[in-house]
């Protein structure tokens, strides 16, 4: 969804433009107060600010903006840039947020693997040399081999899922 915050008389025909350009359902603010109000009720891909309001009202506009959340803003000049600006401006933006987005998730997953990695690891290797403990009892035996088929078993589930891949050397499987 797409917040387009204006109170040009041209806004309908923006807001249909977006819409057709990305597909998106657009919402037409009138003021910087009423944008606040859509933004803490909904999730917006984009907030786009008529640069007239944000010029005029720059208060209005620093409160607006702490309620972004995650929509990115583009600032526009509605009263010189045509229908076509506007919406490759914007459609640069959300194509830029996106990928901003992937990257994100692909280091956050990264992170996750590896520490995923790390951790199973040391479990599976852990138990493995309890259970070489001489003279272990056996009540301690079985539940040492218990905790390493379970991490084997999960292991195996993070494979299977694609988070994390666990080197088989290291796993003693």
């Amino acid at each position: 969804m797409i917040l387009l915050v204006t109170p040009s008389d041209r806004a309908g025909e923006c807001a249909t433009a977006l819409h057709g350009a990305t597909g998106e359902e657009v919402n037409v603010a009138e003021s910087l107060p009423r944008a606040a109000t859509l933004l803490r009720a909904g999730c917006y891909s984009a907030a786009v600010f008529d640069q007239y309001l944000v010029e005029a009202e720059p208060r209005e506009a620093d409160t607006t903006l702490e309620h972004l959340g995650t929509a990115i803003p583009v600032q526009v000049n509605l009263a010189i840039s045509g229908v076509d600006r506007l919406v490759r401006d914007v459609r640069a933006a959300v194509q830029r947020r996106k990928r901003e987005e992937i990257q994100a998730r692909q280091s956050a997953i990264g992170r996750l693997q590896s520490e995923l990695n790390d951790t199973v690891t040391a479990l599976l290797l852990s138990s493995e040399l309890a259970l070489d403990t001489p003279e272990l009892p056996l009540a301690a035996s079985e539940r040492i081999q218990s905790v390493h088929e379970l991490v084997k078993k999960l292991r195996h589930q993070l494979e299977s899922t694609g988070i994390t891949r666990v080197p088989e050397k290291a796993a003693g499987a």
